[in-house]
């Protein structure tokens, strides 16, 4: 996989970058859950970068990035690559749920993740620190419960902010 096919789609100010050997580390742990879209002349529409994490009822999917190209927005990419992970988290995995962080500013983002069923878990206190374009947000935790997750248990609300300390999940 070219890496640095991504550089194009990574210029949204809304898409967190990272150095390539994060990116490394992400396709060879879990290739599965590394999904790409590409046009008809194998140009990149856009991307999801996964991971499974935690254990007993915090084993989970999360979406570390997820990213469409602006010329391919509005066509269902996102959704298409959101299944993509849902269905390997719950039918590969056994997964309880799938989690994933999204700045309060990216309204549309939010919108399509609630739209696909995920709720507002928690928020995470000065997640995504400023960077020049970009302020200082803290991050909206938010989950889908998965079949595993009978009751419902990993999407209960915690009422109060919580620090980027307490999301790792040992």
């Amino acid at each position: 996989m070219d890496m640095f096919r991504f550089n194009n789609i990574n210029l949204d100010r809304y898409t967190e970058t990272y150095d390539l050997s994060f990116y490394l580390t992400y396709l060879s742990s879990w290739p599965d859950l590394y999904i790409v879209a590409e046009s008809a002349d194998r140009s990149l529409m856009g991307y999801l970068m996964g991971k499974v994490e935690g254990k007993k009822e915090l084993w989970h999917g999360h979406v570390t990035a997820l990213t469409v190209a602006p010329e391919c927005r509005r066509l269902g990419l996102g959704r298409g690559l959101m299944d993509v992970l849902e269905v390997a988290s719950e039918k590969t995995y056994d997964c309880y749920f799938v989690d994933l962080f999204v700045r309060p500013s990216n309204v549309v983002a939010i919108q399509m993740y609630e739209n696909l069923g995920y709720t507002l878990y928690r928020q995470v206190i000065d997640y995504y620190m400023g960077d020049g374009v970009m302020p200082t947000e803290y991050a909206n935790d938010m989950r889908k419960a998965l079949a595993r997750d009978v009751d419902k248990k990993s999407i209960v609300p915690v009422k109060h902010p919580v620090s980027v300390e307490d999301t790792f999940f040992a």
